[in-house]
């Protein structure tokens, strides 16, 4: 049999795909197994954060994406009579991340970017139309047994095997996870429109129609597209809603059909689900086959992303031997508490859209119009994982990207490595054992290009991961050198003088 790839992925959609790009950035032969034998051509995730862009970048396609993002200025919170309960202005200038913290895409357009990168590789290997049916894995690596869409058998090797194969993932069954339900599911309309030249005026940004008689979200998409999220309620036919007949009628507040082209329609479960196991062995989930999470905060592919991202630069590390591959472990003890924080907001506020009872309804308008609520983005810290960094404030939570040498973002100049940014003055007290850890590490030092961003989190030294996240900062020597010690290593080059 050929040599096994590095790593296989299983779905071809925007996770995977970036995935595949992470890992072809760092060198790595990679196999993608999609069993669907085109990308789905309608719009389904429309809103991106600026990690979630920082990760892109990282992917090696943000200066493609970036032309085609909008401007996703606020949400607003309305009740029945139209009066604001919520607000939640959103920055229209880049954040900490080098983007901006909320933007509107169209999902066609993202995966188009991903997949022509990887089309210009030879180190991806994408098959389509091969469904996966088996995996076996030893201390070595992963036989992938599959059928092709004529039931023909078919079967690879790789040292490592990641599930990017959504909700009803194949590979969560066959690591033998099961999902914990969070919150209780809901069902919605999601129906994309654009719109036709001579169309009313609509919201900007998104707004959430507090209506107890029937909750409501608009969503102004990118260019000329706009969605709205319908709630069913007792009674509503799943398998009629989605209809033309019935989705104008429901929407003739807003547009009528000359107005718009409808470009999808359908109803969706929202759930709130989290995987018990996100690696067996050589095998991982990700994205929503690890999690799911109701779409009020615009996270679930971001979460999806922020997973492959901590995945490319442990998997990259074992795959070297530079890292014990129980590494892996910290993936999802850092991952599923920070999502779980996100699926918990996505759900309170969820809880105040989607009440559809008048009383509760009433309390919760009186509630909010005596105390004006102004919304603020969460930025959930780290699990634990890593051995040492918990100790630092700072460890754990996302480090800004700051523009250094000849005014190039950092992620540029460090790629998939650990960034540390240090004084000189501190840089010149470095041991040789101190450097010969941190080029086992494949760290990136950057001596006194970033004296302006540490003056701002107070250290003389920071290591930032390859994630985006800090992995901890020093002030003193030893801390420095305690830091250093702490980097998940386990083979050092010996200095001989």
């Amino acid at each position: 049999m050929d040599e096994p790839f590095d790593v296989a992925i299983i779905g071809y959609g925007p996770v995977g795909a970036t995935l595949a790009n992470l890992l072809e950035r760092e060198g790595r032969r990679v196999l993608v197994l999609e069993q669907f034998p085109q990308s789905y051509p309608l719009p389904r995730a429309t809103h991106i954060d600026g990690e979630a862009m920082r990760v892109l970048q990282s992917a090696g396609i943000g200066e493609d994406l970036e032309p085609l993002l909008g401007v996703y200025a606020r949400m607003r919170f309305e009740d029945a009579q139209g009066r604001m309960l919520i607000d939640w202005p959103r920055p229209i200038t880049p954040g900490i991340h080098g983007w901006r913290d909320s933007n509107r895409f169209h999902q066609p357009d993202l995966e188009h970017a991903l997949q022509a990168r990887i089309a210009r590789s030879s180190l991806v290997t994408v098959r389509r139309g091969l469904r996966l049916t088996g995996l076996d894995q030893n201390e070595l690596g992963v036989t992938l047994v599959a059928r092709d869409e004529r039931g023909e058998p078919w079967s690879a090797q790789a040292r490592y095997v990641v599930g990017c194969d959504g909700a009803n993932s194949t590979v969560r069954a066959l690591i033998g996870a099961e999902l914990t339900v969070l919150a209780p599911s809901q069902q919605w309309l999601v129906a994309d429109f654009i719109l036709n030249p001579g169309a009313p005026e609509l919201p900007e940004g998104t707004v959430q129609y507090c209506d107890p008689a029937r909750p409501f979200t608009y969503i102004e998409g990118a260019g000329r597209r706009r969605r709205w999220e319908v709630m069913l309620l007792p009674g509503d036919d799943p398998a009629t809603f989605a209809r033309p007949d019935q989705v104008y009628p429901l929407l003739q507040r807003w547009v009528s059909p000359d107005h718009v082209v409808l470009e999808r329609a359908v109803v969706y479960v929202f759930r709130s689900a989290i995987a018990s196991r996100w690696r067996n062995g050589r095998v991982m989930i990700a994205g929503d086959a690890a999690h799911q999470t109701p779409p009020f905060l615009g996270q679930g592919l971001c979460a999806g992303l922020r997973d492959v991202i901590n995945l490319a630069w442990k998997i990259d590390l074992a795959l070297t031997g530079t890292a014990d591959p129980d590494l892996l472990d910290s993936y999802q003890q850092e991952l599923a508490p920070h999502v779980t924080q996100y699926i918990a907001e996505a759900n309170r506020i969820g809880g105040f859209i989607a009440e559809t009872d008048p009383d509760k309804a009433r309390e919760r308008d009186a509630m909010l119009l005596s105390s004006p609520h102004v919304m603020t983005p969460i930025r959930p810290r780290l699990g634990g994982g890593l051995r040492g960094q918990n100790a630092n404030p700072l460890a754990g939570t996302l480090a800004a990207q700051p523009r250094l040498r000849a005014d190039r973002r950092l992620d540029d100049l460090v790629g998939l490595h650990f960034a540390v940014l240090v004084t000189a003055r501190l840089a010149a007290r470095f041991t040789p054992a101190m450097h010969d850890r941190l080029r086992a590490a494949g760290a990136v030092v950057l001596e006194g290009d970033g004296d302006e961003y540490l003056a701002t989190i107070g250290a003389e030294a920071v290591i930032i991961r390859p994630d985006h996240y800090i992995f901890g900062t020093a002030g003193t020597f030893a801390e420095a050198e305690a830091l250093i010690a702490a980097l998940p290593v386990v083979t050092v080059t010996r200095h001989d003088g």
